[in-house]
């Protein structure tokens, strides 16, 4: 099946080089199940393999995915995918290479939880995420800093959303996503302001997605029938997963907010190993949530969880690429993502405050995170390697903290 024939002609770019679709949804099943480095890492290695050495894409249509990627809501990473996948193959492909690439992270998330569940009171897995849980901050707090230099760069408006994203988020203790479309209405007020008010703004034909979302909001409710407890899991990650700009880490403080504060699914500790189990896999961060879901719900919670929170990552690619092939140098559409994305990495700094007090509270989880920062700022070290580190010294240093209380 040729990609001519499952592509509707007018969503495929001119001059695609001729590739079929299983060889592509392949890649991004290895991609997947091996990519390790963050959203950065895999969309360079998608360049490396696709467009440079195999010429599956050519680089028009790389950068058209990418661009739609960064502007819209979405983990960078899987967004990139989904798009690369539309661009060759309609909806079949943005579908099957989307499922691909999910698939493998989601399955060894699931594993994890299991063992999770089942080992979590033992000393040794306790012991682990001792040491797992301070180190995560560091993570954290490194990915802020990189996402706030990259995006606000020097312009001092971006640099004033920052601050007051990562100051309402350590003071408030929690994210508002509405926020985040505060931030991109005033940016683009002040940046790319219409010729009027009442003119028609091209990202509105795809902003009232977020805007809707934040009307899915349901009630805490005490445990009740298992059915109930998946729509609350799918509403709630549904609408979380229209607020990641940039990184799959900005979900990370509104996650904070439902799961932990609102719900009270888990306590802070068991986020923070949620968020740990996502550093030590392979795929997009955002699997995370699959780990909240299992804890939650079992196997149907996590799978309720992975729908929603790619649910409005699929929808935000494949209902805006059309228009946004005619649209991607809109001003306004630009400065609406910078506003947003400033916000985001000003939430995610703020939550390096809130969860750095709950994960940092003694003096040996202090210099796991202190070095930790200290070897990610001078190094290249890739996550899942100072994941390892930081759980082996959580094993040698547990019994001894532990002992000593």
């Amino acid at each position: 099946m040729s990609l001519g024939e499952t592509a509707h002609p007018e969503d495929r770019l001119d001059l695609q080089p001729e590739v079929s679709l299983w060889p592509l949804v392949g890649y991004f099943l290895k991609l997947g199940a091996i990519g390790f480095g963050g959203p950065a890492a895999l969309v360079g290695f998608m360049h490396r393999d696709l467009v440079e050495q195999r010429r599956w894409i050519d680089e028009e249509t790389y950068k058209l995915a990418l661009a739609l990627a960064q502007i819209m809501p979405g983990p960078l990473a899987a967004q990139t995918a989904i798009a690369i996948g539309y661009f060759q193959a309609g909806i079949i492909g943005a579908t099957l290479v989307g499922l691909s690439f999910v698939l493998p992270s989601f399955l060894m998330v699931v594993g994890l939880s299991m063992l999770y569940v089942a080992y979590g009171g033992l000393w040794w897995m306790q012991a682990l995420f001792y040491g797992i849980g301070a180190a995560v901050i560091a993570i954290i707090a490194i990915a802020a800093y990189k996402l706030a230099r990259s995006t606000n760069k020097r312009d001092p408006l971006l640099w004033g959303i920052f601050a007051f994203l990562a100051i309402a988020t350590a003071w408030f203790q929690a994210e508002l996503a509405e926020l985040f479309i505060l931030a991109g209405l005033l940016t683009l007020m002040i940046k790319a302001p219409p010729t009027w008010l009442k003119a028609r703004i091209p990202f509105l034909s795809v902003v009232p997605w977020p805007l809707a979302l934040p009307l899915l909001q349901v009630a805490p409710t005490a445990p009740g029938p298992t059915m109930e407890v998946l729509l609350q899991i799918l509403l709630f990650f549904t609408k979380a997963g229209a607020f990641v700009f940039g990184s799959g880490l900005a979900i990370v403080p509104f996650l904070y907010q439902g799961v932990v504060q609102q719900y009270g699914w888990l306590d802070e500790h068991q986020f923070l190993d949620a968020v740990a189990v996502a550093m030590i896999t392979p795929g997009p961060v955002v699997i995370t949530v699959a780990f909240i879901g299992y804890l939650v719900a079992g196997l149907a919670g996590a799978t309720a969880a992975a729908i929603g929170i790619f649910l409005p990552v699929y929808v935000l690619t494949i209902v805006p690429a059309p228009w946004f092939k005619r649209h991607r140098d809109n001003a306004q559409l630009k400065a609406f993502v910078q506003g947003a994305t400033a916000a985001a990495t000003g939430a995610i700094a703020g939550a390096v405050v809130v969860l750095g007090l709950r994960s940092i509270f003694d003096l040996p989880t202090a210099l796991i995170a202190l070095v930790s920062l200290g070897v990610l700022w001078r190094f290249k070290l890739t996550e899942p390697v100072l994941v390892t580190a930081a759980g082996l010294a959580g094993l040698v240093l547990w019994p001894l903290v532990r002992g000593g209380g």
